[in-house]
């Protein structure tokens, strides 16, 4: 790997030709085949990976059981440096899209070099919230989805029907419907066809219509209600995610904070001290 390519990784990007080649001197480059499962969620976080070539899937399994891609990454991109902050598990799987060069820095050559190069933990910061904030949106368009649009996108032509004939009985035009056809058959049969009527008093055969009218009504409109539960089933299983999301990306941001407030501000903070003590000193001298 040159230096031109490691400092195109954003991680790396301030660093001058001493320390990229410092750096480059702790790399472990490999061949990887497409199709490696480099790391899995919950496996031991113990290196970095910088690709030189390829793509690389990063990926999670979401509380529903489907497999969420949060990036792809190709060559100059970087992923698991998570791990080499804190050293816990895997937060995602990784895994070789297509035939991948990969350099690899392991956590402990790492954590010595940050130690002699402070300033590439203030670069390593920026990096890791920048990439949060694309995870972040990656799962924003995923769970913020309108269930309207959903919903009407696993409707079958039987479930339209439904739904029209439901949002019909349950209107005003119904009754409407039904009042003018009762007063309709009763004129028919008591003035207009009295000597022809089809239906006399007290009006038996409208009877057995509107009552093959509620037996076909009752299972269409209960088969409407199962369709809005399932909707509502639906609502509740987005609001879930986007607050799982909203979850997970708060404690991932403080965790963070603390990582800063207690591993690296202190030592920052020493070595500005350390340097505004050398600039008093040269002055008085």
């Amino acid at each position: 790997m040159t230096l031109e390519a490691l400092r195109s990784v954003p991680l790396f990007a301030s660093l001058d030709d001493a320390a990229a080649r410092e750096l480059r001197s702790l790399l472990h480059v490999e061949q990887v085949e497409s199709g490696t499962e480099l790391f899995h969620h919950g496996d031991e976080g113990d290196a970095m990976y910088l690709i030189e070539t390829g793509r690389v899937r990063i990926h999670v399994v979401d509380s529903t059981g489907h497999d969420v891609t949060l990036a792809e990454l190709a060559g100059g991109d970087f992923f698991g440096e998570m791990a080499l902050l804190d050293g816990k598990p895997r937060s995602a799987d990784a895994t070789v899209l297509e035939e991948s060069r990969l350099a690899i820095l392991s956590r402990d050559d790492f954590l010595s070099f940050v130690r002699r190069n402070p300033d590439v933990a203030l670069e390593m910061l920026n990096a890791v919230t920048d990439r949060l904030r694309r995870t972040d949106e990656l799962l924003r368009q995923r769970v913020s989805r309108n269930v309207n649009v959903e919903a009407e996108a696993m409707m079958t032509p039987a479930d339209r029907m439904t739904d029209m004939f439901a949002n019909f009985a349950g209107s005003w035009k119904f009754f409407i419907s039904s009042i003018f056809l009762i007063v309709l058959w009763v004129l028919l049969n008591a003035w207009l066809l009295r000597s022809r009527a089809f239906d006399d008093y007290p009006y038996n055969l409208l009877d057995l219509v509107f009552g093959i009218v509620a037996g076909l009504q009752a299972p269409i409109i209960l088969m409407a209600q199962n369709r809005q539960s399932n909707q509502d089933r639906l609502r509740a299983d987005i609001d879930f995610q986007i607050n799982l999301k909203n979850e997970l990306a708060l404690a991932e941001v403080l965790r963070r904070l603390d990582v800063l407030e207690s591993e690296r501000l202190p030592r920052l903070f020493e070595e500005q001290n350390a340097q505004l003590t050398e600039g008093k000193d040269k002055r008085v001298s």
